[in-house]
């Protein structure tokens, strides 16, 4: 399916694209990378034992992960196709 001056396939290629952008993005916010703080990295606190083995890579504590995860994300989105409103300004 090619629409306008689009090649076959294209539109595909942008979905998959976009799908792989945003596993990847989720993966990373998953798995963090490097040893845990023992202090928290925002307010200083000491992280407890328990939290640093159970959550590799932690750096946050307790109060101030759940301060974090409550706020809500703000993503800079891609707009790979683009409007045809822009297109044709």
């Amino acid at each position: 399916m090619a629409g306008g001056w689009a090649r076959d396939g294209a539109v595909n290629e942008q979905i998959e694209a976009s799908i792989a952008d945003e596993l990847k993005r989720m993966k990373s916010r998953r798995d963090p990378v490097g040893e845990s703080l023992s202090h928290c990295a925002e307010c200083g606190e000491p992280i407890p034992e328990a939290r640093r083995q159970a959550v590799a890579g932690v750096k946050l504590c307790i109060d101030c992960q759940s301060e974090r995860d409550a706020r809500p994300a703000r993503r800079a989105g891609i707009n790979r196709r683009g409007s045809k409103d822009s297109q044709l300004k």
